[in-house]
């Protein structure tokens, strides 16, 4: 339990909010269930609307004086992300990550929530509720999957035994040096396969805090290391800039040297 909440008590919340809210809509959408955002790429499912309102209501039952930084509360008004600037507890939620793998019917989806206070996050969770596998961490005690410790490792060789995802610049970067994997479209699905050895590395560029907040710590707190390309470390009140994860900072020092990037410390 961190100094702040019951993480099972959250868990318990994402799991009810997953078998109430999001999967019986699973493939089982009305095309009238699906708009267009930003673009025609950036969904929202009447899912994601009805599982962020869920854990608004329920998050905050949990740490009195907390409040809410909701994926979709932040499209309608942007100044709610100022709440990350404040002194009060945070929770950072992407209901479902992984809206337009959700909305096709693709099973590479999660949800996500992060604690963060006073600028720091202090506890993460992620959840893939098809596969039933959660992982969870909180600042300065490790990371679990499942309840069990979670612990991430290198393969012996060179990085070419190395597998997980980049995009753009990044991606072209590293072709021929690792074993890339084609991109699936969810952050709450990296993490988890960084966090059980299944990836080695992933490269994002697109750094809202309720993709990044909790894989960050959850991939830390599993002895991952993580950093802005330029050494720099995370934070989630950041908003623009390449993150790069790796099971140490041997290799990391060696995938963003061949990514072409100066290391500021």
């Amino acid at each position: 339990m961190t100094q702040f909440v019951s993480m099972t008590a959250v868990a318990a919340v994402l799991d009810e909010v997953a078998a109430t809210e999001i999967l019986p809509r699973f493939r089982n959408l009305a095309d009238t269930d699906i708009h267009a955002k930003s673009s025609s790429e950036d969904l929202v499912t009447l899912a994601d609307i009805e599982a962020e309102r869920a854990l608004t209501r329920r998050l905050p039952d949990l740490l009195p004086g907390s409040v809410v930084v909701g994926e979709e509360a932040v499209y309608a008004d942007r100044a709610v992300l100022d709440r990350l600037s404040g002194d009060r507890p945070v929770w950072v939620v992407d209901p479902v990550d992984g809206t337009g793998n959700f909305s096709r019917g693709e099973p590479a989806f999660g949800v996500i929530v992060a604690l963060v206070h006073r600028g720091e996050t202090v506890a993460g969770w992620i959840l893939d509720p098809l596969a039933e596998r959660l992982a969870m961490a909180e600042l300065g005690a490790g990371a679990t999957v499942n309840g069990q410790p979670a612990r991430v490792t290198s393969p012996p060789g060179p990085l070419d035994a190395f597998r997980g995802c980049a995009f753009g610049p990044r991606e072209r970067a590293l072709r021929g040096h690792v074993r890339t994997v084609p991109v699936i479209r969810s952050a709450a699905q990296v993490y988890l396969r960084l966090v059980t050895n299944d990836f080695q590395f992933a490269a994002f560029s697109r750094l809202m805090p309720w993709d990044h907040a909790a894989g960050v710590l959850i991939h830390a707190e599993a002895g991952g290391y993580g950093r802005l390309i330029d050494g720099s470390a995370y934070a989630p009140t950041l908003r623009a800039g390449d993150i790069v994860f790796a099971p140490d900072k041997a290799s990391w020092t060696r995938m963003t040297g061949l990514m072409g990037a100066r290391v500021g410390r």
